[in-house]
C-alpha cells in the first residue's frame, strides 16, 4: 500500500522576533526571520518545491495574499507573478 504525503500550504506570519514561515497545521515554525519579505521568499521557495499554496498574513493575523503552486482547479484570473 502506497502512502502519500499530505501538501501543507505555507503561511507567512508574525513572530515576536520578526517573521516566522509555519506550514498549515504544524506547531512549531519551519523558519524564523528577520523581515517580512525573507519570509515570503523562504515559503515561496518551499510551496513552489512542494506544488501547495503560499498564504501570507499581515501583522494583525488577516490574510494579505496568496499564490498557488500546485494544481490549482480555480486558478487566479490575476497575472501578477
Amino acid at each position: 500500500m502506497k502512502t502519500h504525503k499530505i501538501k501543507k500550504e505555507q503561511h507567512v506570519v508574525t513572530a515576536k522576533k520578526g517573521w516566522a514561515v509555519r506550514g498549515e497545521g504544524n506547531s512549531r515554525r519551519t523558519k524564523l526571520t528577520a523581515t517580512k519579505e525573507e519570509a515570503i521568499n523562504r515559503a515561496r521557495n518551499i510551496a513552489k518545491n512542494q506544488k501547495t499554496e503560499l498564504v501570507i498574513h499581515n501583522k494583525n493575523g488577516r490574510i494579505s495574499d496568496k499564490d498557488s503552486y500546485g494544481n490549482d482547479p480555480h486558478p487566479p484570473k490575476d497575472k501578477k507573478h
